[in-house]
């Protein structure tokens, strides 16, 4: 079904007092490096895809706590809606380009982990030292490469303790050990990949967020995946909301006193 045609929960505030939006409009406010539309979205599906990233954006920039700079990772993130995917791929971050791809009608829902995947990606080089331009900060840290000493880069060690580690440090977490499993059944590595555990529990986090917004994300508790362990679950999800929320709030007032 064509985007324009559907609807998608959301509870949050009124960004745009019923004015329409525009990608030109997102990419100024976010100052986005670049905003491509593929050729294949119409002029319809394009204003109403842009009415929902608007919000969207705003939402996760809300539940952040962050200035419009994080979202956008400083001006260097790249999005890209009917252009640039991968065929039978919702949605994809792209190391090399640093830009996110959205498929027209399959992507809703993928924006949080994807925006995770660009922020562990970016936030790599500024956590570690010695480290190649294509690794995230989540494999970094399983890899034990050298930190940069900052209290801030110490809040998002401790988020990936609390998800890849259960309490106390020192054994895998039972979201590792399902996602793990599901690998070996399918006979792949994707699930128990670093990258892929934190940005999985990046959705959850955001989906247990006051604010509520299906295009931002959706399907981190009654879903197959969801059911087979592959999100955070129980104590574990909050811990791990916790210590996200101590990082985000911590870098959004950072960076917003540093506008």
């Amino acid at each position: 079904m064509s985007i324009d045609a559907r609807t998608f929960y959301r509870n949050g505030p009124s960004h745009r007092q019923q004015e329409p939006s525009s990608f030109a409009l997102i990419r100024r406010q976010f100052d986005f490096r670049s905003i491509e539309i593929g050729r294949w979205v119409t002029p319809t599906e394009r204003d109403r895809a842009a009415e929902l990233f608007h919000d969207a954006l705003c939402d996760l920039m809300l539940i952040l706590q962050g200035p419009e700079t994080l979202v956008s990772l400083r001006g260097s993130l790249a999005l890209q809606y009917g252009s640039g995917g991968r065929p039978g791929v919702a949605a994809h971050y792209d190391p090399a380009q640093r830009s996110f791809a959205l498929a027209k009608n399959a992507g809703p829902g993928s924006i949080a982990h994807e925006w995770f995947h660009a922020f562990d990606h970016y936030i790599a080089q500024k956590c570690f030292t010695g480290l190649s331009r294509d690794i995230f900060a989540s494999a970094a840290w399983l890899a034990d490469a050298p930190p940069i000493v900052h209290p801030l880069n110490q809040r998002l060690m401790d988020c990936f303790t609390a998800i890849l580690l259960q309490p106390g440090g020192k054994q895998p977490s039972e979201l590792f050990q399902h996602s793990v499993a599901m690998d070996r059944k399918l006979g792949q590595v994707y699930y128990s990949k670093p990258e892929e555990l934190c940005a999985r529990a990046f959705e959850a986090f955001v989906q247990d967020a006051p604010i509520k917004n299906h295009f931002l994300v959706k399907g981190t508790k009654a879903t197959p995946e969801a059911e087979l362990g592959l999100y955070p679950q129980g104590s574990a999800r909050q811990h791990i909301n916790t210590a996200f929320q101590r990082y985000f709030s911590q870098l959004g007032l950072a960076l917003s006193r540093s506008l």
